[in-house]
């Protein structure tokens, strides 16, 4: 992920007993943290932190849905919406 003026987002609250292409399942329940946005410079508002509003219905990781490339999500700050770099693109269930 990454904010809309090209800060990368890491989550900080990542589901490590769930396993996507080797990597921890990330929920809509944690905040990311922005870095490099690249309106730190200019004196107004920048991304810090960005947060999901809307993940998966139907698969769940700890009870909470999961981040989704199609979710709604939002910074904080500028309250532009975040844009999904890569992610796991299907689960099954078996």
């Amino acid at each position: 992920m990454m904010c809309s003026h090209a800060g990368p987002a890491t989550p900080t609250v990542p589901f490590p007993r769930v396993l996507l292409s080797g990597q921890p399942a990330v929920t809509i329940a944690g905040p990311w943290v922005i870095t490099g946005c690249a309106l730190t410079s200019s004196g107004g508002p920048f991304c810090a932190t960005g947060m999901f509003t809307t993940g998966s219905t139907r698969v769940l990781a700890g009870g909470q849905p999961l981040a989704l490339l199609t979710g709604t999500s939002t910074c904080v700050a500028t309250g532009s919406p975040m844009i999904p770099v890569s992610a796991q693109p299907r689960v099954t269930v078996a």
